[in-house]
């Protein structure tokens, strides 16, 4: 996603997960496919290349992940703690969120 509308859709009406590393804004959509805006500011990453970096292992998660995610706009937040952390674990958490996204997206369709 890169329209800011876009992005404030999803804030506006989706549903929050959240761990340690990140927090994800969830909202269905009907294009038949997940799309990814990412959040990750200057006060919770670092400089460009701390930024650069989180927002490179979250692209490559969900680039793993899409097949497994249901059609849902998302926006997926750092917080504080990505600074210091290893990609393994960022990867980790990412792995989780995913699939509670799917898990929550699929029980809200059978209600």
């Amino acid at each position: 996603m890169r329209l800011k509308a876009d992005f404030e859709k999803v804030q506006g009406g989706g549903k929050r997960i959240a761990d340690s590393y990140f927090s994800m804004t969830f909202r269905p959509n009907d294009l038949g496919a997940p799309r990814l805006g990412l959040a990750v500011a200057v006060r919770t990453a670092g400089n460009a290349v701390a930024r650069n970096r989180v927002r490179r292992i979250v692209k490559e998660s969900f680039r793993l992940a899409q097949h497994e995610l249901p059609a849902v706009d998302l926006v997926v937040g750092a917080r504080a703690r990505v600074k210091d952390a290893p990609a393994r674990d960022l990867h980790t958490s990412l792995g989780s969120l995913w699939g509670k996204v799917a898990a929550r997206c699929a029980s809200s369709s059978r209600d």
